[in-house]
């Protein structure tokens, strides 16, 4: 086994190990959107109705225009995706890159109304609420919707759309563990002890999602059972990288359980030096939480045609097929094309734990607080 040889840390790292959760302090106090019933139709007479001459509209043109595009530090795409757009709509991509996901979030809070540009990339399902709240989207349906399963359109009323996914699962290095776990329940067994590394909640993206795994598996549970891998030697870093190539077997520690993601083991193939055809690690599948990435047309926008092109064009082969090798998610589109090593390395789980975005929002400090207080107290 060549557990502790050091290996090349694939791009999912820096997407994730940027995502700290900087936003808990940055609520808003304005009120979610709300229906507001139209005024009825102004009326003609029958001789104002005759006289009126008839008339079009035309949509504006978009060819020539700018769409800045907010994301967070950790976004990337394969050279010619965005000029792929450009070469259809004429339009151009600026990217303005705030930080991590947290930071994002609370950009657009702070500037809501007069965005520092058109189109949000990057707020996912343990935040959506916040900003849902804050009011911070426009509300647009594309058609291309359609290829996108129901049960990732969270969001009925199409304030933000789904554009990727992955699951934050529990990985094991298969030659360092007495046998391959399968339950969450395992973790807590004599002979896993001291071989859980996770990530701090308050700090870190994967972290909080397994926090909410727990909570969603367990329910009022959940306390015990953390108070049962504090007793098993369950250890803490700030963030993702920190523990897959620190603390993780993976990179030179000596931890063989870690929370990361369900795409890791294909990452381990692709990036593997020396080259190899058989992932190292498994993932623990009832572990799994599942993230779900969006982009939303920010409020205020000035060019709203062009920002809905792009929405349209996130939810095209072209972007779908490409993201899966560059930021390690899935695509939202059924039929999109997966890379060879995520179909042969990955294993999908048949029951991804959630949790509803209002109920994380509502309870989300709570849980956080009191999880510090078992684990780390």
């Amino acid at each position: 086994m060549t557990a502790h040889r050091e290996r090349k840390p694939y791009r999912l790292a820096v997407a994730i190990a940027a995502t700290m959760l900087l936003i808990a302090a940055c609520g808003s106090d304005d009120v979610p959107e709300t229906d507001i019933p139209a005024p009825p139709p102004e009326t003609e007479s029958p001789a104002e109705e005759a006289a009126a001459p008839a008339t079009t509209t035309t949509e504006p043109s978009i060819e020539g225009t700018t769409v800045t595009l907010i994301t967070h530090d950790s976004f990337n795409l394969s050279d010619g995706t965005l000029e792929e757009f450009t070469a259809q709509t004429g339009v151009t991509v600026e990217l303005l890159e705030v930080g991590d996901a947290g930071t994002l979030v609370a950009e657009a809070i702070l500037t809501k109304g007069a965005p520092l540009g058109d189109v949000l990339f990057g707020i996912d399902n343990t935040f959506l609420q916040r900003g849902l709240d804050a009011g911070i989207f426009e509300r647009y349906e594309s058609p291309a919707l359609a290829g996108v399963p129901e049960d990732l359109q969270i969001d009925s009323r199409h304030r933000v759309t789904p554009v990727d996914y992955g699951d934050v699962c529990v990985n094991y290095w298969k030659d360092a563990v007495p046998w391959e776990p399968v339950t969450l329940d395992e973790l807590t067994f004599p002979e896993f002890a001291d071989q859980l590394v996770v990530q701090h909640p308050e700090t870190s993206s994967p972290g909080l999602a397994f926090l909410l795994a727990t909570i969603a598996a367990f329910g009022d549970g959940w306390e015990l059972y953390w108070e049962d891998l504090r007793a098993n030697g369950v250890t803490v870093t700030a963030g993702w990288e920190d523990a897959y190539y620190g603390e993780f077997i993976s990179g030179g520690g000596e931890r063989s359980m870690v929370v990361s993601y369900a795409s890791s083991p294909p990452a381990e193939v692709i990036y593997a030096d020396p080259p190899t055809d058989t992932a190292p690690t498994g993932v623990i599948t009832e572990s799994c939480y599942r993230q779900i990435e969006f982009a939303g047309i920010l409020t205020g926008t000035d060019n709203e045609a062009g920002a809905r092109a792009l929405i349209d064009f996130m939810l095209s082969e072209t972007w779908q097929n490409d993201v899966p090798l560059n930021m390690f998610v899935y695509p939202v589109i059924e039929g999109a094309t997966l890379p060879p090593e995520f179909v042969e390395h990955t294993a999908v789980p048949p029951h991804p734990l959630m949790l509803d975005p209002a109920e994380i929002e509502a309870n989300r400090d709570t849980w956080t607080e009191r999880w510090v207080e078992i684990v780390l107290r």
